[in-house]
């Protein structure tokens, strides 16, 4: 039975960026929704580190730089993400050198220049590695989040992909039936049992656990769906899946997590009406790493600031992190002058507002939307009925706000919005009822229904 009933807002209005209800402390000496946005950065090493072997030196390379682009800007408190590796999370030893080398160096940033610091480790999901079987996958998973907690690491996350076999094959042939079945029979389920295991993991060594991302499937979408010009799937479509993913992703908070939630999870919007925990997003400094529509509507009630991936590159101001930093920086000064000057709500208003008339994928990240996504989420008592009450409540707004003439929508996103309000509403209203439909989808997604269900 899922845990949250209610809202943790009472009004999408309450919502602003850098204010959670629930802030957190952790770390050293950092504090994230407490009164003001935190950059999160994100890199990954040279292609030639990674080649050579060098990956833990590069990674505490990495991260003096920063830190010393971040004490010449005077930035006062900063979150580093580490990605693992396939490889790191396959060798966990690996994955614990690498976190006590970055431990170290931060360890002596904050005792000489007062930053406040934490790490976040987002170890991968391999389940689906072709070294080894699924359940060995699972078991150097889990240890490497041990090793990476044990190590020092202040935040434990993932982007599990659970269910992604029905997905993808899905998303690509528009099929609503399976993606219906991926995001409100697969993934939940393997989600709970998971963060069960990762939210014990954290308990153990004082750790957070940080929450999961719909990333390999609402930003799959989002990708496919591509710009103005080059989208290869409708954008109606990319929203929906955006809303529809929200339990999925809302179900590791239901399981122990408590934030900050992952950058690319952009339903994060969608979590924090829910529980109120602080959340980490990402938007137009995420560009380095992906194109999207969503740049500035992202950052409307984020707590962390990400720019979500950059290789450690030299660029003429510095290494790729230097100068992502330098940006996450001067945007978290703008949001946080705004939050000190009383006019954070403007600020949050105008981030919405420039990109939610342009396209649905945006619409349903603004805080109205995701907020009234939130309520009819916990309307429901069950996982699967969470996924199609969020995603008929989107396309509500999204034709609302269409018809209203607040939303531009050309003639085949509009024919496939009524197309898709069909294609929803012919659904099974239970997950028992998607579950008959299921084993058609096993052998031509290729994957086995024990393995989640089982």
């Amino acid at each position: 039975m899922p845990q949250f009933a209610g809202l943790a807002y009472r009004s999408w209005e309450e919502m602003v960026f850098g204010r959670a209800l629930r802030p957190l402390r952790y770390g050293l000496g950092l504090e994230v929704g407490a009164g003001r946005v935190v950059p999160e950065l994100k890199y990954w090493p040279s292609r030639s580190a990674d080649e050579a072997g060098r990956v833990v030196e590069e990674f505490a390379s990495i991260t003096r730089d920063a830190l010393e682009r971040a004490v010449d800007l005077g930035v006062e408190a900063l979150q580093l993400e580490t990605e693992l590796s396939h490889l790191a999370t396959l060798n966990p030893k690996l994955a614990r050198e690498i976190v006590e080398a970055q431990k170290s160096v931060m360890e002596r940033y904050r005792s000489e220049y007062g930053i406040a610091l934490a790490l976040r480790v987002t170890v991968a999901d391999v389940r689906w590695s072709r070294e080894v079987g699924r359940e060995e996958a699972l078991a150097r998973m889990l240890e490497a989040f041990e090793e990476a907690a044990g190590a020092g690491a202040d935040v434990l996350s993932i982007e599990s992909i659970g269910g992604k076999e029905a997905f993808d094959y899905s998303i690509v042939r528009g099929d609503l039936k399976g993606i219906a079945l991926a995001l409100g029979v697969l993934a939940p389920a393997d989600v709970a049992k998971l963060w069960r295991e990762i939210s014990a993991i954290a308990a153990r060594h004082g750790a957070l656990a940080g929450g999961d991302s719909a990333c390999g499937f609402a930003n799959t979408a989002m990708k496919l769906a591509g710009g103005f010009k080059s989208r290869m799937l409708p954008h109606v479509l990319a929203a929906a899946v955006r809303a529809m993913s929200a339990p999925r992703t809302l179900k590791a908070f239901e399981e122990g997590a408590v934030g900050p939630g992952k950058d690319c999870a952009y339903e994060n919007v969608i979590a924090k009406a829910v529980t109120g925990y602080p959340i980490a997003m990402e938007g137009k400094s995420a560009a380095t790493a992906h194109s999207s529509l969503v740049g500035n509507v992202a950052a409307a009630v984020c707590d962390l600031w990400s720019n979500e991936q950059v290789e450690n590159v030299k660029l003429f101001g510095g290494t790729g992190p230097q100068v992502c930093l330098e940006m996450l920086h001067y945007d978290c000064r703008l949001m946080n002058t705004a939050l000190e000057a009383g006019r954070a709500e403007a600020l949050r208003d105008l981030l919405a507002e420039s990109d939610a008339r342009r396209d649905p994928q945006a619409l349903v990240l603004a805080p109205r939307s995701a907020w009234e996504i939130a309520a009819a989420i916990v309307a429901e008592r069950d996982d699967y009925r969470r996924m199609l009450a969020a995603g008929r409540k989107a396309l509500e707004l999204i034709e609302a706000e269409w018809r209203a003439g607040r939303l531009a929508l050309d003639e085949r996103e509009a024919a496939y919005l009524q197309r898709l309000k069909r294609e929803l509403a012919a659904l099974p209203d239970s997950g028992e009822g998607m579950l008959e439909l299921a084993r058609a989808y096993e052998e031509r997604a290729k994957f086995k229904l024990s393995d989640y269900l089982g």
